[in-house]
């Protein structure tokens, strides 16, 4: 995956091009450059236009507008080139296709769905309206506060499967923990097991060869390595697929941030401990996670006439387990549901709310939903990791400690490492945990997916979770905020570019 560095260095060429291409025209065209000068004048300002009539976030869509209004011909170029133009691409088409006809399996309980409108429980009922996703109550959710517990009951559930494993990462990488799934894998390939991996070509590119789909399908594995890298499919390049999940069954399924890779249950971790989280579903919330793999899995090869012999008939006499609803996000919304979710949370919260993620690079929506909700009374705490794994992104993330922290929100620094996990935690009632992280890529440009819960018992252990890691943080204070102006200025700089990376 492109870092920071090397983005701003494709913008930096860009630029130094586009006075180039100026320069030629000056020296061959000068006759013309009257002519030319008010072409691109016209140009900037009617893509500009269009722009703006279309934003619904303006604040990820300026960047676009300055770079267009200063560089016609190179502002242009990127937009096209990265911007938000999908009809051509053949694999999101197919996304297209086959989201809108396993919506359809999708199929919500009208008790509780008339539930949720009694009650008037806002967040779900969002998620109701805006997505084809459905509530459940009769789930059983576990929780696993760090990466390492997590990955014995990952191994244990593997190890029971009958039918089929469907797994969908952003990054497997060869060592321990991905070995140890694999050696699962192959045996349960030769007994008859239907078995899935999907994986993202950009994620994995610097870790698995670019043979390594074929290498499994040697085992009896079938795999697809997702979005495959190439200069000929422009824009949609930018668009990966950054869910974690493992389906197993029907019965049993995991998400959270942790991917297949030995840092993630602290093996050879170089930043410190790696805090990342788990969670394990049973129940029928479960068949969301299997429609959703299925969804990109059919898209890319289409292998299944019929999905529904994977679902799973659970028992329905269970009560009070709370609502459970796992979501997707993907680019090809018109709504950003994941940045949605997140702020419908922070606005509905009444006593605190507790924010854990790696990486806090948010547009102006999300910075004054957090701002006002402390300034009502909010207890507001957000987790960053105090050894970032990227400098720059992490200059971006400081860049908001100043406004946070004079709006009384509280940030607290993980001393003894790196903070992975993405989980959102609001009045003992409510929860989001899943893969989607507070910056641009995976609200606006990611496949993600999401675990909202609400009145789950499951709470008190996230609850839990962030009580013990506060203890094993730094909370910042004045002096700890403070930037010179050399580094304020590049912050502004990196924050005025984000979107566009």
């Amino acid at each position: 995956m492109l870092n920071a560095v090397k983005r701003v260095t494709i913008v930096l060429i860009g630029v130094i091009l586009q006075f180039s291409f100026a320069i030629l025209i000056r020296l061959f065209f000068y006759k013309y450059l009257g002519i030319i000068s008010l072409f691109y004048s016209i140009m900037s300002i009617l893509i500009v236009l269009g722009i703006l009539k279309e934003s619904t976030r303006l604040s990820n869509d300026i960047p676009w507008i300055i770079l267009i209004l200063i560089f016609p011909i190179f502002g242009t170029l990127l937009l096209i080139t990265l911007g938000k133009n999908y009809s051509k691409n053949k694999l999101l088409k197919n996304i297209f296709k086959y989201e809108n006809k396993y919506n359809k399996l999708l199929v919500q309980d009208k008790k509780i769905k008339k539930e949720i409108d009694d009650k008037n429980q806002d967040n779900i009922k969002y998620l109701l309206n805006r997505t084809s996703y459905f509530v459940s109550t009769n789930n059983d959710i576990t929780y696993y506060n760090f990466g390492e517990k997590f990955y014995p009951e990952l191994l244990k559930e593997l190890k029971k499967a009958e039918k089929f494993i469907f797994m969908e990462y952003f990054i497997i990488k060869q060592g321990i923990m991905w070995n140890g799934i694999l050696e699962i894998l192959k045996e349960k390939a030769l007994q008859g097991v239907d078995v899935r991996i999907l994986y993202d070509d950009m994620g994995s590119i610097a870790m698995l060869s670019t043979n390594y789909s074929k290498e499994l399908k040697k085992f009896g594995i079938k795999c697809i390595s997702f979005n495959k890298l190439s200069p000929f499919r422009g824009i949609f390049m930018n668009n990966r697929d950054h869910r974690k999940m493992t389906i197993i069954d029907g019965k049993v399924a995991f998400s959270g941030g942790v991917n297949l890779s030995d840092e993630y249950i602290n093996i050879d971790s170089k930043l410190g401990i790696w805090k990342d989280n788990g969670i394990k579903i049973v129940g029928d919330a479960i068949w969301n996670l299997t429609v959703m793999f299925l969804t990109l899995w059919n898209a890319n090869i289409n292998e299944d006439k019929d999905i529904t012999k994977f679902k799973y008939n659970f028992n329905k006499s269970k009560k009070n387990m709370g609502y459970v609803i796992p979501y997707g996000v993907a680019p090809l919304h018109k709504d950003l549901i994941g940045e949605d979710v997140y702020i419908n949370m922070i606005n509905s919260a009444k006593t605190y709310l507790y924010i854990m993620t790696p990486y806090l690079i948010i547009d102006t929506d999300m910075l004054n939903s957090l701002c006002r909700a402390s300034k009502r009374g909010v207890d507001v705490r957000i987790i960053v990791p105090g050894i970032p794994d990227k400098k720059i992104v992490y200059t971006q993330t400081t860049s908001f400690f100043k406004t946070l922290h004079n709006s009384g929100v509280k940030i607290y620094k993980y001393t003894k490492g790196f903070v992975h996990s993405k989980v959102f935690i609001s009045d003992d009632i409510k929860a989001v945990v899943g893969t989607i992280n507070m910056d641009y890529r995976s609200l606006y440009l990611h496949f993600e997916n999401g675990i909202y819960i609400e009145n789950n018992k499951v709470i008190k252990d996230i609850y839990k979770d962030f009580k013990n890691t506060f203890n094993d943080c730094k909370k910042l204070n004045d002096n700890d905020i403070k930037t010179g102006f050399l580094k304020s200025l590049w912050q502004a700089i990196l924050r005025l570019f984000a979107p566009l990376f």
